[in-house]
């Protein structure tokens, strides 16, 4: 690209400072016209058309595109000079080290730009999510880096083996010290990616503990339970457990089962109506689907059965049961259907005599 210039043999000059002079001024020249242009032409119209990325990227390229232009002109200055054989190599080496951190610069703030617009418009299943938006950031500036680093080795001729071995070295080192985070790392990346749960769902995990989730980051999930606990809960034993999500499915209702059991020999009947019309009067139930009351088995002290709500918000589960149990119980009392309880009765075969 800076051959196809040629820019000393356009303005040759037999005094050096003079043609250097014409050179870095035609392309300062060049660099303006190029930048108002793509100003004044591409961006105005991605502007009307609020084409707000496009805009973006117009934007933010001018300035890697002149100072290309510019760096350009000054490679072209420097290989028309005689300099020492110290600064033959080190001089054009700058200006392109100059070159690609400008570019590195523009490659970063665009996949920046990237990722939180693809995050914003989240669709079901993408990786791309405000809650891996993080991580996506931290992992494409670590491979924009790379690159760059690469680039300047190259640049400086620095043979980079030594390096690559050092690195894998200190990788491996680092993977068996570490284990158990990367392991941590890698399974909340697999959470963000797989969405079993999002922020405010209800779960429950593998050991029993029930909360609303109120964090989700790389290395582990918090949960608020109903004491006001918050669990710190690392997200390999939460991969690799079974996770019962309450706030999902096809919709946030979910069901609640209040088990009931009543003597043999009652009305089941009655027992049925009884159980339906407490449900009815419950006010933080829903409608729709109604309360339905199933007879599940025959108990060793009773009758089993069941009486299932839906309810709006798993939060209110247990105040719903603890209603529920109240008011059944008292109609129970009232209608005088027995709940059956263990009992013990004890037989004395004979008494003792008084003179023993």
């Amino acid at each position: 690209m800076i051959d196809s210039f040629q820019l000393e043999a356009l303005f040759y000059s037999d005094n050096p400072m003079i043609a250097a002079f014409t050179t870095l001024s035609l392309a300062l020249m060049i660099a303006v016209i190029v930048n108002y242009s793509i100003k004044w032409i591409p961006l105005v119209w991605a502007h009307k058309r609020r084409r707000v990325a496009l805009a973006f990227s117009l934007n933010t390229i001018r300035f890697p595109i002149s100072a290309t232009i510019i760096l350009i002109g000054v490679n072209t200055v420097l290989g028309s000079w005689d300099l020492p054989n110290t600064l033959e190599h080190s001089l054009p080496g700058l200006v392109t080290t100059i070159n690609i951190i400008v570019w590195g610069q523009f490659l970063y703030r665009a996949s920046q730009y990237s990722l939180k617009n693809l995050s914003q418009q989240y669709i079901e299943g993408s990786l791309i999510r405000p809650q891996t938006l993080p991580l996506l950031d931290n992992v494409s500036a670590v491979l924009i880096i790379l690159v760059i680093l690469y680039l300047l080795f190259i640049t400086w001729n620095i043979d980079m083996t030594a390096w690559l071995a050092s690195a894998g070295i200190i990788g491996i080192a680092i993977g068996f010290a570490a284990k158990d985070s990367i392991a941590n790392l890698l399974s909340g990346v697999f959470i963000l990616a797989d969405s079993p749960y999002k922020i405010n769902d209800y779960i429950v995990i593998d050991s029993g503990e029930r909360g609303k989730v109120t964090h989700i980051g790389l290395r582990s999930t918090r949960i608020l339970t109903r004491d006001d606990l918050e669990i710190n809960i690392p997200n390999a034993i939460i991969a690799n457990g079974k996770i019962v999500n309450e706030s999902s499915g096809r919709h946030i209702k979910s069901r609640t089962r209040i088990a009931v059991s009543v003597a043999y020999g009652s009305d089941i009947d009655q027992v049925k109506a009884l159980l339906m019309d407490e449900a009815v009067k419950e006010s933080q139930i829903c409608d729709d689907p109604e309360p339905r009351v199933r007879f599940r088995s025959f108990g060793a002290s009773g009758l089993e059965l069941e009486l299932l709500v839906w309810i709006d918000d798993p939060e209110i589960r247990g105040r719903v049961r603890d209603s529920l149990n109240s008011s059944i119980y008292k109609r129970f009392a009232i209608e005088g259907v027995e709940i059956p309880y263990s009992k013990h009765d004890l037989y004395i075969k004979s008494l003792p005599t008084t003179e023993a």
